[in-house]
């Protein structure tokens, strides 16, 4: 396995100056059932705070991800060809090797107290799941949350996990000193498509529990309606259900994603669809011929179609610079604090996939 050369970015070189050693890795496997089949790789990570390249659609600077390879699974998931950095494939190695930063919280901290750095907003969720399954006993969350809190640190978190609510009264804390934006990712509402396509995720009736829940604590929480599966989960009927159940728990806004399908990720779907929907193969290649993403013509027909729906149910989509940032009621006693008042009128940047 090739440790030497990785960094986190999508474009590595081999020239890039590697982040831990191999005398860094300890590798574990744990004998429980949700872990099955997954080895972990614990490593001391020498930097956290990620910089998107520039070429980067990505409409923030900075990301943490504290874990590598997701056991989400999810057969489309654009961060596969990241694992061939490390000599793994980017189809079963991803889903079953998981690179775990065990340090993150306290180099976070470190880092986060440089001179050099100037509070930009932290986004995290952006390429493999933080709150993946491996999060339940690792726990870093909590720790990053906390050093982000400390520095009233600007943050957003993107998540098809449900394990975010054990977190929920560090966000509330956050949140009296900095913007926190929460985004749950759910595309689709058809359960026999999740089975096949998400297989290690939870449902996504419990992802839009996760939104009902935060809402109920006060918590606005969009949804990224990400991927929309041409073909398999594009139908009108298909479209109207899943807004309607966005609707449903609460969401603040709506954003539709397209799948789109880059290196690494094309080879691994192609092979899931030629195994699943052999039929659809063809109407795959003329769809995606021109490269990752879809037609402009077919994005913005979806788009289209969403926005129609989210404003019949009462829901808007995203837009940049709309704050999604955690709030709690005031009382008297509570007046606001100086960071906030500082940042009044400001808001979290909008999440996006591409």
């Amino acid at each position: 396995m090739r440790w030497e050369n990785l960094t986190d970015s999508d474009h590595a070189r081999a020239a890039d100056p590697a982040l831990f050693g191999a005398d860094a890795v300890t590798t574990r496997t744990f004998d429980t059932p949700e872990f099955a089949g997954i080895t972990f790789h614990e490593v001391r990570a020498r930097s956290i705070l990620n910089r998107v390249p520039g070429a980067s659609r990505m409409p923030f600077e900075w990301t943490v991800n504290p874990y590598r390879g997701c056991s989400h699974a999810c057969v489309y998931c654009f961060a596969r060809k990241t694992h061939s950095y490390l000599d793994l494939d980017t189809g079963l190695g991803f889903d079953s090797q998981i690179v775990v930063k065990v340090n993150a919280p306290e180099l976070l901290r470190r880092q986060l107290a440089s001179r050099r750095w100037q509070g930009e907003h932290v986004a995290m969720g952006t390429n493999v799941d933080c709150y993946q399954r491996a999060e339940g006993h690792y726990r870093l969350m909590p720790g990053i949350i906390e050093a982000l809190t400390e520095r009233a640190n600007p943050f957003s978190i993107l998540t098809k996990g449900t394990l975010v609510l054990r977190d929920l009264d560090l966000l509330t804390r956050a949140a009296r000193v900095t913007d926190v934006g929460i985004s749950v990712s759910v595309g689709f509402t058809d359960a026999q498509l999740w089975r096949t396509v998400e297989p290690g995720t939870p449902a996504p009736e419990r992802r839009l529990e996760v939104v009902r829940a935060l809402g109920e604590r006060g918590i606005g929480c969009g949804v990224l309606m990400a991927p929309v599966v041409p073909f398999l989960g594009d139908e009108p009927a298909q479209l109207r259900a899943t807004v309607r159940a966005i609707a449903a728990a609460g969401a603040t806004s709506v954003t539709p994603l397209v799948l789109h399908l880059r290196p690494g990720a094309r080879e691994w779907f192609m092979a899931w669809l030629a195994r699943h929907h052999p039929h659809l193969v063809r109407r795959y290649e003329r769809l995606y011929a021109e490269g990752a993403y879809a037609p402009k013509w077919y994005q913005r027909r979806i788009t289209r179609q969403v926005h129609d729906l989210a404003r019949e149910y009462g829901i808007g989509p995203t837009r940049a610079g709309m704050p999604r940032r955690i709030t709690e009621p005031r009382t008297p006693e509570q007046p606001p604090t100086p960071e906030q008042a500082g940042r009044a009128g400001t808001g979290p940047v909008q999440l996006s996939l591409i």
